[in-house]
């Protein structure tokens, strides 16, 4: 992985991109406690080159759209591409490149009417642009295309455009989350001429002038994009290990950092040359019990774990206090979450009553962690302690971070888990049906199966939000999910940098950089 480590060697990456001679721009001493909001009262102005920072992934990067699988290649990709529908803050879709849609009674035809946009070569986006995109994405012989799967119920064969600006898409069974799939990553729009990754042909904010992967990249303003094009002339995002991301927003050699840790964030209070842009609770940090293996196969045993956790002292210590407290359901402030279930609160004496009930006290227990995250060690250790005070004795075994996440799916009944930000059908889709490919939990129920694919084929919204809600209860009261805290979702930029707003990752304004502008 060519990611630098120092601040001498950004000096040289950049100086080698041409960051070195960016424009001299003057802070405005702004604190890092402040909100952005705050700072975006004045009129926006264009001009200048903004370079942001995110962990690299060396010759892996890429610049394809349907390929895209890390945080460094969906800034990129975003920056030079559209999708139909994004989701906003709460994971609820909002319209792209679509402005419209609508669906039959059984949710198994959609119509997506599209807005008047240019692609960079000058073309005005068509619907055969979407169906090639789609039929892109689909194409059995890519392997490496993240939406495949989602888009999969998508039947390309009688889907069809319908005038100029309208697309049907026909779908193989009923989903009325068809919009937010839309939103996910990996499904941009690209152009029927498009062909080689290396040459991009998009709709978006701008224009690629050059790509080295694990290296540098660089776009300039496209100022015939339909959403009125960017405010900076240039974009270069490159590839920074935390510390040096840290380094080079503090020495004005960069304008944003991604996923900054809470340590960073905490030192930045102090800094007038720095803004921590916050969104709470974007994430989730878990403990995982696997219901298909003992003791865990009996729901008391799943409950009495969550009921020994201390999750405010979790948060506390694990999280720096940067963070919210979970209730063992994923995706807090999102789109159909359960709302109206109590927070869950710890009762020793009650997991105590559940485990010597299920004649768990005296056996030995493993949970598998890693560092592979941060957090996700110190969060075992924590817990294994929290667990002693009923008596139990967990073993905290730490594995390889090169191979953790593949790991946990088949080592121990325990193991740490966190997920990013996403709907929460997408969460429930991947992680929790009995052929989920991550179903870190073992949550195996084919009764819980079919519950899910009546909820995502309800065309009623106040009748999915219901169907959603009982899941969530079914999971709460019986799975092997102990989320116990939402971690704030870190990003810092400059001190003269306005527009960047406070979103979970993989959302419309996260890492968007069209709308960011220079005091």
């Amino acid at each position: 992985m060519s990611t630098f480590r120092n601040r001498r060697e950004f000096l040289a990456l950049a100086g080698a991109a041409g960051t070195a001679g960016a424009l001299a721009l003057t802070g405005c001493g702004a604190g890092a406690g402040r909100s952005s909001a705050a700072h975006d009262r004045a009129e926006p102005r264009r001009g200048g080159q903004f370079r942001a920072l995110f962990t690299g992934g060396g010759e892996a990067e890429t610049i394809d759209p349907h390929a895209e699988a890390l945080a460094i290649d969906m800034a990129r990709t975003k920056a030079m591409f559209d999708r139909l529908v994004d989701l906003d803050a709460t994971m609820a879709p909002v319209p792209r490149l679509a402005e419209k849609w609508e669906s039959n009674a059984e949710a198994t035809v959609w119509r997506f009417s599209l807005r008047e946009a240019l692609f960079h070569d000058g073309k005005k986006l068509t619907p055969e642009d979407v169906l090639f995109s789609f039929g892109r994405i689909l194409d059995p012989r890519a392997t490496d295309h993240f939406a495949q799967g989602l888009l999969s119920v998508i039947d390309l064969k009688k889907s069809r455009g319908v005038g100029k600006n309208v697309v049907e898409l026909t779908l193989s069974r009923p989903s009325a989350e068809l919009p937010a799939l839309l939103g996910t990553l990996g499904t941009a729009i690209v152009s029927t001429r498009y062909r080689d990754p290396a040459k991009p042909v998009g709709t978006g904010a701008f224009r690629l002038k050059s790509f080295q992967a694990g290296r540098s990249f660089a776009a300039e303003r496209f100022d015939g994009h339909w959403d009125g094009g960017a405010y900076v002339d240039e974009l270069r995002i490159l590839s920074a290990d935390a510390d040096a991301r840290g380094n080079a927003l503090r020495g004005g050699e960069a304008e944003y950092g991604y996923e900054m840790t809470p340590t960073f964030a905490r030192t930045a209070q102090a800094d007038t040359s720095v803004r921590i842009i916050a969104a709470k609770g974007s994430t989730a940090h878990a403990i995982v019990m696997k219901c298909d293996q003992e003791p865990f196969d009996n729901p008391d045993v799943t409950l009495a774990f969550k009921l020994l956790a201390d999750r405010e002292k979790l948060v506390e210590v694990v999280l720096a206090g940067q963070g919210v407290v979970g209730n063992d359901l994923f995706g807090k402030g999102y789109q159909y979450y359960a709302q109206d279930i109590p927070q869950r609160t710890r009762d020793v004496a009650e997991a105590r009553a559940l485990l010597k009930k299920a004649g768990v006290l005296n056996k030995p227990l493993s949970l598998y962690t890693s560092s592979v995250a941060g957090g996700f060690v110190e969060a075992a250790t924590l817990f294994a302690e929290q667990a002693a005070d009923a008596g139990l004795r967990v073993k905290v075994t730490t594995g390889s971070s090169e191979t953790y996440f593949k790991e946990q799916l088949t080592k121990g009944a325990m193991g740490s888990h966190r997920s990013g930000a996403m709907t929460i059908p997408t969460y429930i889709n991947d992680r929790l049906l009995t052929k989920s490919a991550f179903n870190a939990s073992g949550w195996r129920r084919k009764d819980f199966d079919a519950a899910f694919d009546e909820a995502r084929s309800t065309t009623d919204e106040a009748e999915r939000t219901r169907l959603y809600g009982d899941l969530q209860r079914t999971i709460h009261e019986e799975g092997g999910l102990l989320i116990w805290g939402h971690p704030d979702w870190l990003n810092a930029v400059s001190s003269r940098v306005r527009g960047v707003k406070e979103a979970p990752p993989n959302t419309l304004d996260s890492a968007r950089f069209d709308k960011v502008w220079l005091a």
